[in-house]
C-alpha cells in the first residue's frame, strides 16, 4: 500500500472539540483489515435504543452494508454503529452479505443488542472480501473501552486517503431546552452527488422521532453533501446518518414527533450549518488539492438549472486544472456553462474569480488586469461566480482543484 498522503495545506490549523453527547460513547481500535499499526474500526454504542435516519449513495452497485443499513432503517432505533477502513466490502456478493452478517452478530453480542439495532459501514478498496472474524474480540474490548470524548479517535479511524479528520459540532435550543449536535465525516476521493465516496455521522440527545429526523437529513442532505464534488465520481459506500439519544427528555425537553414545528426550527438550521460544515472539509482535503473552489451560479432559470450550471463547472477537468496552474481562463468557464444543457445566453454571460470580474456581457471585461486576476487566483480559496443573467435561480457547489497528486493516488490506490 502507498504510503500516506502528506497533510493538505487546506486543512484546519485547530480542529472543533466535541463535547460529550449524554447516551453515546465511541472507541477506535485496530483489527488489521488493511491497515497495520493504526486504528481501523470504530464503534459507537447507544446506552438505550437511539432514534435514526440515514441517506445512501443512489449507486445501482450499493455495498453490503449499505444493503444492511437500508434494511434496518425501518426499524428506527439503534443501539451500535460500526465503521471500518480499508475495505469497502462492495461487490462481494455473497461473501460480503455474510461478512456483514457476522460483523452485526459480533456488535450485537459486544453490547447486548438484537442484531436489527446494529448499522454498518465500510469503506476502502471495492472487490476484496471482507474478513469479518477480525472484529471478533476487537468489537467487545472496543464497547467495553468507549467513552464520550473519543470523537476526534473516531474521525481519524475511518479515514482512508483522508489527510485529516473531519468534524463539526452545534448548539441547538428546542423550546428553552440546550440541545448538543456532534458530527464527524470521512471522504477525499470519489466524491461526487448524490453522497459521494462519503461517510458522515450526526449524533444529538435531542428528543426527536426517526420520521422527524429523517425529514430534516433529507432536506439537509441537498445543500450539503449533494452540493460537493472531487472528481465526479459516485461510489458505491455513501452514508450519512442521524442519531438522536433523547437524552434531553431528561432535561426537560419534549419529545418532537413531527418535523416542521417552530420548536424544531433552531435545530435544523444549526444541523443544516453543520452538515454543510462537514461537506466543505470533504472537499478541501479532496485528493491532491491545492485549491478549494466555490462555484456560485446566479440569474439561471431555476434553482435547479443553476445547481446543474454550477456542476458543470465543478466537474470539468479543464476548469479544476486551470484552477490548479493558478490560471483564471474564463474560457473553460464559458465552454462548462454551455455544455451543461441548462438556458443560457452567450452575450449576457458575466464571470468573476475570487471577486474580480474577467468578462461580462459575453466579452473579456474591459477593465480586465491581468496582474490582478493572477495575484487572486493564488490564493486558497478560489470563488468562481457566474451571472447567467436570464432569471433568479441560484447554487452553491464545492470543489477544489485537480493535480498531478490526484493521479498519483489513485493511481497506486489497491498497490
Amino acid at each position: 500500500m502507498a504510503a500516506p498522503a502528506p497533510l493538505s495545506p487546506l486543512a484546519p490549523k485547530i480542529y472543533a472539540e466535541l463535547p460529550p453527547i449524554d447516551g453515546v460513547r465511541l472507541a477506535a481500535g485496530a483489527a488489521g483489515i488493511r491497515y497495520q499499526g493504526r486504528a481501523d474500526v470504530v464503534l459507537a454504542v447507544f446506552d438505550t435504543p437511539a432514534n435514526v435516519a440515514g441517506v445512501f449513495t443512489t449507486s445501482k452497485c450499493p455495498s453490503a452494508p449499505v444493503d444492511w443499513c437500508r434494511d434496518n432503517l425501518g426499524e428506527g432505533k439503534a443501539r451500535a454503529l460500526v465503521v471500518n477502513s480499508g475495505n469497502a466490502n462492495a461487490f462481494t456478493g455473497k461473501l460480503g452479505q455474510e461478512a456483514t452478517e457476522l460483523t452485526a452478530k459480533l456488535a450485537a453480542k459486544a453490547v447486548g443488542a438484537e442484531e436489527s439495532e446494529i448499522f454498518l459501514a465500510s469503506t476502502g478498496v471495492i472487490g476484496e472480501p471482507l474478513d469479518a472474524t477480525k472484529f471478533e474480540g476487537v468489537l467487545e474490548r472496543l464497547a467495553a473501552d468507549a467513552r464520550a470524548d473519543a470523537w476526534l479517535d473516531a474521525a481519524r479511524a475511518i479515514m482512508t486517503t483522508d489527510t485529516f479528520p473531519k468534524v463539526a459540532t452545534a448548539k441547538a435550543v428546542i423550546g428553552d431546552v440546550e440541545v448538543t449536535i456532534n458530527g464527524i465525516a470521512k471522504g477525499a476521493g470519489m466524491i461526487a452527488p448524490d453522497m459521494a465516496t462519503m461517510l458522515a455521522y450526526v449524533f444529538t440527545d435531542a428528543a426527536i422521532s426517526s420520521e422527524a429526523l429523517q425529514k430534516l437529513l433529507s432536506k439537509g442532505v441537498k445543500n450539503s453533501f449533494n452540493s460537493v464534488t472531487v472528481d465526479s465520481d459516485t461510489s458505491t459506500s455513501d452514508t450519512l446518518m442521524l442519531f438522536a439519544t433523547g437524552a434531553a427528555q431528561t432535561r426537560g425537553q419534549k419529545k418532537i414527533k413531527k418535523a416542521g414545528g417552530k420548536d424544531l426550527a433552531d435545530f435544523a438550521e444549526k444541523l443544516d450549518a453543520l452538515l454543510i460544515d462537514l461537506a466543505r472539509q470533504v472537499a478541501r482535503d479532496g485528493e491532491g488539492a491545492r485549491h478549494f473552489v466555490e462555484v456560485q451560479v446566479t440569474g439561471a432559470d431555476s434553482d435547479k438549472a443553476a445547481k446543474r450550471v454550477a456542476f458543470s463547472i465543478a466537474n470539468s477537468p479543464l476548469v479544476k486544472t486551470a484552477v490548479a496552474g493558478e490560471d483564471a481562463n474564463w474560457g473553460r468557464v464559458v465552454a462548462a456553462v454551455g455544455k451543461a444543457g441548462e438556458k443560457a445566453e452567450r452575450d449576457r454571460l458575466s464571470i468573476w474569480f475570487n471577486g474580480i470580474r474577467v468578462a461580462h456581457d459575453g466579452l473579456r471585461d474591459p477593465d480586465y488586469d491581468e496582474a490582478a486576476v493572477s495575484a487572486a487566483m493564488k490564493q486558497d480559496t478560489i470563488v468562481i461566480r457566474v451571472d447567467l443573467d436570464i432569471g433568479k435561480g441560484e447554487a452553491i457547489v464545492w470543489t477544489c482543484d485537480l493535480t498531478k497528486e490526484y493521479v498519483a493516488i489513485n493511481g497506486d490506490y489497491r498497490s
